[in-house]
């Protein structure tokens, strides 16, 4: 009888991940006036802050931009998110760690190794070891724009499962691409909101109500195309 629950409960829990991401797509316009709670939104931030990252480094900071006047001037870079810099509930900039802070030796990572993690100054000897081995022979991490994309590439983890947790308590989001980074990155820094020494952006992603229901249908390829066992 036990076993029959928790398996009904086990298969609730699969369908009801399944429906919130069959129901999430890329929201262009929210309902500008319906705003997400804050024990809503903090939620979904925890959700973001426990996501893991390739050697546990976090090489990210999510910056929630809540002012209109900063999100006005943020879309005159933005092409992609105007819509949505316009009627999110929330709107967070997700900057990725520079290459400054990810190389061996880095005060950032020796933060990380020491405060964080807690690591004995032998473990964090040779964790430091194999990451500057990783950098230079096996990921060729060699320029500051290698180092930076890789961070971004981190900033990515989050930044989806943010969005499948605001799927699951029927928060719609919208992930973006479309701006010019630098151009952002010195608007951010003439602000005084963003130590471009250290950060860069490397994606945007929007938090809200959508306004309607799409009629187009949510595609993907089937998964025989995505999917190659061997």
């Amino acid at each position: 009888m036990i076993r029959s629950v928790m398996h009904i409960k086990y298969m609730s829990k699969k369908n009801e991940i399944l429906e919130a991401v069959k129901y999430r797509r890329a929201i262009k316009v929210f309902e500008k006036d319906k705003i997400i709670s804050k024990e809503d939104f903090d939620f979904i931030l925890e959700v973001g802050r426990l996501s893991p990252s390739s050697f546990g480094w976090e090489p990210w900071q999510f910056l929630v931009v809540q002012n209109q006047d900063i999100r006005g001037k943020l879309s005159e870079f933005s092409w992609g998110a105007e819509k949505q810099l316009a009627s999110a509930s929330h709107f967070v900039v997700l900057l990725a760690r520079k290459a400054d802070d990810m190389r061996p030796g880095s005060e950032y990572l020796s933060y990380i190794s020491k405060e964080v993690d807690n690591l004995p100054a032998e473990i964090e000897e040779m964790k430091i070891g194999f990451f500057k081995n990783f950098q230079e022979n096996e990921f060729d991490l060699t320029d500051d724009r290698k180092l930076f994309d890789w961070a971004s590439k981190q900033v990515y983890i989050p930044m989806a499962n943010m969005m499948t947790a605001a799927a699951q308590i029927n928060i719609d989001s919208c992930p973006i691409e479309g701006f010019d980074r630098l151009k952002a990155e010195e608007l951010l820094k003439k602000e005084g909101i963003v130590d471009t020494d250290h950060f860069g952006v490397a994606a945007m992603v929007a938090f809200g109500y959508r306004s309607e229901n799409s009629p187009y249908p949510n595609t993907r390829q089937t998964i025989d195309k995505v999917v190659k066992w061997v």
